[in-house]
């Protein structure tokens, strides 16, 4: 068990064996580096985060209580670390409009997207979470493409589990509001 592992790798390096940190950032560079590239948007600024996660974490590692998973405490510290850098250099984010309207029927959206090829699902779909704000993003990465559970993304965010459900819904909202206008425009074309 992945847990299990990582508990066995923590008490390693706190006895002193400090090169079995490695391990740690092998198994758990990716999904860090996938929240820094979702709030920063920049890659230079995304390694960076990324770095300072893991310094900080190696730094603090005396005090990881072991109450919650590894990769939650650790995913908290690159969330807060990316959310400073991007206050940081005062980044602005395209808000999208909180109203739905129902000028197309949902079936043909899904028709519409089912009939593209899957390169232009991909394209549509990466300009569409572009445009979300960064906390959006990093709750749709953690959700449907990293399957972390919403306890999981409550404490990762610090968010509680009902608002990231809400925020969740929202941002589906959003998104099939994106998708219609994407259609709309495609079909005008």
């Amino acid at each position: 068990m992945e847990t299990r592992d990582d508990i066995h790798v923590i008490e390693k390096v706190l006895a002193g064996d400090t090169a079995a940190f490695a391990s740690l950032v092998n198994r758990h560079k990716d999904l860090v580096f996938t929240i820094a590239m979702n709030i920063c948007r920049n890659r230079e600024d995304a390694e960076e985060v990324a770095q300072d996660t893991f310094v900080k974490a190696f730094q603090k590692l005396g005090s990881f209580r072991k109450e919650s998973r590894f990769s939650t405490w650790l995913y908290r510290i690159a969330y807060n670390e990316a959310i400073s850098m991007v206050r940081k250099s005062r980044l602005t984010t395209v808000a999208l409009e909180e109203e739905i309207t129902e000028a197309m029927p949902e079936e043909d959206v899904e028709t519409e997207i089912a009939g593209m090829d899957t390169g232009e699902q991909k394209t549509v779909v990466r300009k569409i979470l572009a445009r979300l704000p960064e906390t959006d993003r990093v709750l749709v990465t953690l959700y449907y493409m990293d399957n972390q559970p919403v306890s999981e993304i409550s404490a990762i965010t610090g968010l509680g589990e009902s608002n990231v459900k809400v925020r969740l819904h929202r941002i589906r909202k959003k998104l099939y509001k994106e998708l219609e206008a994407f259609i709309s425009k495609k079909n005008f074309v």
